[in-house]
């Protein structure tokens, strides 16, 4: 069975719902391909994916696979994501029946062969690099594509296409690198970004030495002629025979200098090796966000666009869902909703909230994401939400995973030094909020939380329509 795109005329995901793999669902559908999918639940994302006629059944038989992907293997291509269970029936049934199967990182990796490929990895900070990346080539009019980690404010997407060109090679496309599954392992990027290489997923790799292998092995497969922009202070260089280049908030050939707020605007001058961009007023905030548009902006200088282009790009960028996205910005009432779910990105995004408003008091509503990362950064989630005045815990969502004995939320709580803290289950969350006088709200983490999303900023915007 050919693994030949040309060969492919339909295109089953299992997972579809996913971030990554709704964008590629989509690409393969704008060029010609038959999609339909599986996913457990009909999020936000899945609607969507429907919405635009593809077919998703939220049901895992075989029966509830569309006919014409079963009549025709020969032509069939599944994508999976690591996070489906090893007993889910769909995926057995493809195996069984001997149809081609690959990770979504495996064709993600084929389809950026042909393409000058811009690959952001890193532990945190890569969704938004990667989209901040997309967004100031497509100011530029660079011809080139996408395939983010997240729903873009500017675009209301996840994928970015390029226009028709018969010289693929012209375009760039701008990628995710996933360490997760040592997924990014499938690319060969022409210029890649690392942000960093923290301990995280320890599930699969066990110990950060092998998190670290695995960064060293990605960046050893960028081009020979091409270019590595590091955080400053990774050890990658010896790893890669590319250009080396570093970046940081502060420090590196790339950095920020006077960095300021105005006007609720973080402002800052990026220093580059040939002179200054001065006064860029970011339109979203945090001092990680402006450390990941100097990564940005260093790619950018680097393939020739030039710094008018790039200060534009970067006052008029909108974020991403889920990142440090507001969603009530009101005198009486902030709330603020973050994908952190990781401890270095809890304590970038509190420390942020912090700087833009010193001396507010915050009430952060926080659902831990997996058992085995709970375990393994528990003294770090509960060192960076203490930063909070209030916490409201709730319970781990296990995704793909099983309960670990002694592994919960309360063994969380216990850790945090935050005095007005409380368990809370998803379900009373709103009628524990209605009850508090609070000032600014967060809410963060990876798992179903975002659910909460709307219904927080309902009551916050009318506290007595649930009284």
């Amino acid at each position: 069975m050919s693994s030949s795109m040309t060969n492919w005329k339909y295109i089953y995901f299992v997972g579809i719902g996913g971030i990554g793999m709704s964008a590629l669902a989509r690409w393969f559908k704008a060029n010609g391909f038959t999609v339909a999918g599986y996913d457990k639940t009909s999020t936000v994302l899945v609607k969507k994916l429907v919405e635009e006629g593809i077919e998703v059944t939220l049901e895992d038989e075989i029966g509830s696979i569309p006919e014409a992907f079963i009549a025709d293997p020969e032509h069939t291509l599944i994508i999976y994501t690591p996070a489906v269970p090893v007993q889910h029936k769909q995926m057995n049934y493809f195996r069984d029946q001997n149809f081609l199967i690959l990770k979504r990182s495996q064709v993600l990796g084929l389809l950026t062969k042909n393409l000058r490929t811009i690959g952001v990895a890193g532990t945190h900070g890569k969704t938004t690099t990667s989209s901040l990346v997309a967004h100031i080539l497509r100011h530029a009019e660079v011809n080139s594509t996408a395939f983010l980690g997240g729903i873009t404010q500017n675009y209301g997407t996840n994928l970015l296409l390029n226009e028709p060109t018969e010289n693929l090679e012209e375009v760039f496309c701008v990628v995710e690198a996933d360490e997760f599954d040592r997924s990014f392992l499938t690319l060969f990027p022409e210029i890649a970004i690392v942000t960093s290489t923290d301990a995280d997923h320890l599930d699969i790799y066990g110990k950060h030495e092998n998190v670290l292998e695995s960064f060293r092995d990605y960046v050893s497969q960028i081009d020979d002629d091409g270019a590595l922009f590091m955080r400053d202070g990774l050890e990658l260089a010896d790893s890669t025979k590319a250009k080396v280049f570093t970046y940081s908030l502060n420090s590196g050939a790339y950095h920020a200098s006077n960095i300021h707020i105005e006007n609720a605007r973080f402002v800052f001058d990026l220093v580059h090796p040939d002179g200054v961009i001065k006064d860029i007023a970011m339109k979203i905030p945090g001092y990680h966000n402006i450390e990941n548009s100097v990564a940005a902006s260093a790619v950018a200088l680097y393939i020739g666009v030039a710094a008018d282009k790039i200060k534009e790009a970067l006052e008029s960028y909108g974020g991403v869902k889920r990142r440090f996205e507001y969603q009530v910005e009101e005198k009486g009432h902030v709330y603020i909703d973050d994908y952190a779910h990781h401890p270095t990105e809890i304590e970038a995004f509190l420390s942020s909230v912090k700087g833009l408003y010193p001396g507010r008091h915050v009430t952060a509503i926080f659902q831990p994401h997996l058992f085995t990362r709970t375990r393994d950064f528990a003294d770090g989630f509960a060192e960076s939400l203490s930063m909070a005045d209030r916490l409201l815990l709730l319970e781990i969502y296990p995704a793909r995973e099983l309960p670990i004995e002694g592994v919960n939320a309360e063994m969380l709580l216990d850790k945090v030094t935050t005095l007005d803290k409380q368990l809370v289950a998803k379900d009373n969350v709103l009628s524990v909020l209605a009850g508090l006088n609070t000032d600014i709200v967060v809410t963060i983490g990876a798992g179903d939380i975002d659910t909460l999303v709307e219904p927080v900023k309902n009551l916050l915007k009318n506290p007595f329509a649930n009284n």
